[in-house]
């Protein structure tokens, strides 16, 4: 099934950043496109801030004069609904209130005819009850586009309950042809990014509140380690802490409380004082003129090992023996279960309980815990923890393990799943989980998530290379620790473990 022609009409309601981004889109697809707003000053001045947009691209020689004329060219500014009819699709980018809506809804179906399909740009509203009360409920769909629309190319194509499939996929096939990277989702409360994303944010506010490590250092284990674009706190400054905050509790109260999103006490704080991120210059970081850049905490020089012991396999973390060999830290092998020992310390990667406990547990050596890296053959930062009966000795002789892999290195506090782990395994939870929900399949969460949201790779495949025993062992560990629903495992990610099987070696079925 192909989408829209090019020559098919395109309503756009609502002039604001993401309307006259979405207007940019389609014209630049060759689609004529009506832009209308109720404010009748608005479609000339989004027009003319989409001009100057292009005069930018242009001036930098990304797009041709002519062309950025000719896209122009195709927007109209419309300033009475009647004008729109004839389109072939509408989509709405206007304020994000339910009866608003709807009453928009009612009076485009009557406008466009039976063989229009409506589709809304809300982040956050039930595409089935949007459609609830309209004589064709079935061609009604959410085409969710993210900020800025001409740059970012994650669009998600959300199914009601009574979205026709056939509409669906012409959304769909629609939002490909405008160079996009569309995605099915079925109607959820934060649809499939917004729900997915909720544990970096969420795992970050909860490491704060238990002073396990501060922001600087937590962000800078997130970037170097985990390798993502931005760390957690720097991303709730950048879209706006009482942004970020408003769509969490949207989340926790859309279903019903449920422990896994409910918000943490630190980030209303910060919104009552008003400290709301880059705009208003003051946030998680401090971004007031004459500011001194807020640095993370690194351990001391410490001496270098000259030799150091490998018992077992290291699984995720084999690359360090490569790094190891180039250090020239010699390396005996022994069997066992995946460590390395120095002589003052055992370093192992965390499983989700404590250093302490483990030590506790496992006797022996003083254990010192290291973090997941998303490459530990190249990942500048390491995070490190020790255990509360481990002498400073073994905290040293660690750190100086990892600074002569060429490893900065942070000690944070004996957390369970340290920072990069437990956020990565809760990323990948939510992930399969929606895939068990049938809110999208297993190839559209990590588009999705890699798409809108810049992560390095997608939370299912990154669950996957570090195993998915690993993870549930993980969480399981977590979960007991804090005696929270908030770490339960999704059950499909269990079953998957316990069969030793990928999704992708046998892919489960997502409703369509």
């Amino acid at each position: 099934m192909s989408g829209l022609s090019s020559s098919t009409s395109i309503a756009i309601i609502g002039a604001g950043t993401m309307g006259a981004g979405i207007a940019q889109v389609a014209a630049s697809a060759g689609h004529p496109v009506l832009l209308f707003d109720a404010r009748q000053e608005a479609p000339s001045r989004a027009i003319e801030q989409i001009k100057a947009s292009l005069a930018r691209l242009v001036e930098r020689k990304r797009m041709a004069e002519a062309d950025a004329a000719a896209l122009v060219a195709r927007i109209r500014p419309c300033t009475a609904l009647g004008e729109l009819k004839g389109t072939g699709l509408a989509i709405e980018a206007i304020v994000e209130d339910m009866a608003v809506k709807k009453a928009l809804f009612v009076d485009l179906e009557d406008l466009l005819g039976a063989d229009a399909i409506l589709a809304t740009n809300t982040s956050s509203l039930s595409i089935t009850e949007l459609a609830g009360g309209l004589k064709r409920p079935g061609r009604v769909a959410g085409m969710h586009f993210f900020n800025p629309a001409p740059i970012m190319p994650l669009v998600e194509i959300i199914r009601g309950f009574a979205t026709d499939a056939d509409v669906a996929q012409i959304v769909f096939e629609t939002a490909k042809a405008w160079g996009k990277k569309p995605v099915h989702v079925k109607s959820t409360p934060g649809f499939l990014g917004n729900r997915v994303a909720r544990p970096f944010y969420g795992e970050a506010l909860r490491t704060l509140e238990e002073s396990a490590a501060d922001v600087p250092t937590y962000d800078a284990l997130i970037r170097e380690a985990g390798g993502f674009r931005m760390g957690a706190f720097e991303l709730l400054d950048l879209v706006g802490i009482d942004v970020n905050w408003a769509v969490t509790n949207s989340v926790y109260d859309s279903y019903f409380q449920d422990p896994r999103y409910k918000p943490f006490r630190i980030q209303g704080e910060m919104v009552a004082a008003g400290r709301l991120g880059r705009k208003t210059k003051l946030g998680f970081y401090d971004y007031r003129e004459g500011a001194a850049p807020a640095q993370p905490k690194d351990a001391p020089k410490a001496s270098a090992p000259t030799q150091a012991t490998i018992e077992g396999d290291l699984g995720i973390a084999a690359p360090l023996e490569g790094r190891m060999a180039r250090a020239g830290i010699a390396v005996r092998r022994l069997p066992g279960t995946g460590s390395l020992v120095l002589p003052e310390c055992r370093l192992m990667l965390s499983d989700g309980r404590t250093a302490t406990e483990r030590m506790a547990q496992e006797g022996g050596a003083p254990v010192v815990l290291f973090d997941l890296a998303l490459d530990y053959g190249v990942a500048p930062r390491i995070a490190i923890t020790a255990a509360d009966q481990a002498p400073h000795e073994a905290v040293m002789a660690a750190t100086g393990f990892f600074q002569a892999l060429g490893m900065k290195v942070s000690v944070i506090d004996d957390i369970p799943g340290l920072v990069v782990l437990r956020t990565v395994a809760m990323l990948s939870n939510f992930g399969f989980d929606a895939v068990h929900a049938g809110i999208a399949d297993a190839a559209g969460v990590d588009l999705a998530m890699q798409a809108a949201f810049n992560y390095p790779i997608g939370p299912i495949a990154w669950g996957e290379r570090i195993g998915l025993s690993h993870v549930v062992t993980t969480l399981d560990h977590i979960a007991r620790a804090y005696g929270e629903d908030r770490y339960r495992t999704s059950p499909l990610m269990r079953r998957r473990a316990a069969a030793g099987l990928n999704l992708s070696d046998t892919p489960f079925p997502t409703p369509r």
